[in-house]
């Protein structure tokens, strides 16, 4: 097994002993290794919460996660048996909405720059899919675990008892507990069925109201202090906040229909699990 990585000193930091490393800056060394594997996952991509959603900022973000699929593309194209690929999108695909309606993997896509990047990152599986590899993409949805992501912005403001919704709390989030994604990545390497894009989140998304009321019972703490959007839109930028304040109501339709069962299938199970371990 090994790790492909941009950064391969953090990695070398947190990767398991006997987890051989690859830097991406050594292309031909880890093409050769993409060519000669039975799986690939490629999880690579800019954070889209970290920055201002600058025309600098979105062009990182987009090649960050086309440019480097293309390149892996290339080399799954190359190799003379195909390995199974398992990459990486996200629910933002089907828009920043304010609806209640439930997206499945048909739902039609959105339009805006989140969007945008999400078709072109899953466009460029395209030459592996014809070349006659097995592309299975997994759109996330709101990764929960305890050391980074939305959970380790939140926390130490419902800590200091001044935590809350974002925004009038309305909009829906999507989540997964980060053991049900790497599960569910792992089932996919294993299930011939899910060729093509799958939603990777868990069966009951819940709005922002819900999901910040079940941070707070996790740490037995009040849910009062709401952020307003102008505030947010002030800290953050136009674009990076509209993507907090709006959300999606995805379900994972073709992981269930192929016989995944989540670990954590509700938001205070995942919540307890996170804050309590």
């Amino acid at each position: 097994m090994a790790v492909i990585t941009r950064d391969p000193a953090r990695a070398r930091s947190v990767v398991p002993a006997g987890v051989e490393l690859e830097g991406w800056a050594a292309r031909d060394s880890w093409r050769a290794r993409v060519r000669a594997s039975d799986v690939v996952v490629h999880l690579a991509g800019e954070g889209v919460a970290d920055e201002r959603w600058t025309p600098e900022q979105l062009r990182r973000m987009r090649a960050s996660r086309v440019e480097t699929t293309e390149a892996i593309a290339e080399a799954v194209s190359g190799a003379l048996t195909k390995p199974v690929w398992v990459s990486t999108s996200a629910v933002g695909i089907y828009g920043m909405r304010l609806d209640d309606d439930v997206l499945d993997e048909q739902a039609a896509h959105g339009n805006d720059p989140l969007a945008s990047i999400c078709e072109a990152w899953e466009a460029a599986t395209d030459s592996a899919r014809r070349a006659g590899s097995r592309v299975a993409i997994a759109r996330l949805g709101i990764v929960l675990g305890r050391d980074g992501g939305v959970l380790a912005r939140m926390i130490p403001a419902f800590k200091a008892f001044t935590g809350g919704p974002i925004g009038d709390g309305v909009q829906w989030l999507s989540w997964v507990h980060i053991d049900d994604v790497v599960r569910g990545l792992l089932f996919a390497v294993d299930h011939a069925e899910l060729d093509g894009p799958f939603n990777l989140t868990a069966p009951k998304p819940v709005t922002m109201n819900d999901f910040a009321r079940a941070l707070g019972r996790a740490l037995r703490r009040p849910c009062v202090m709401r952020v307003p959007p102008l505030a947010l839109r002030l800290a953050l930028g136009e674009g990076r906040a509209q993507m907090l304040l709006t959300g999606q109501r995805a379900v994972p339709a073709r992981l269930e229909r192929a016989g995944f069962t989540f670990a954590f299938d509700t938001i205070d199970a995942a919540m307890n699990a996170i804050v309590r371990c």
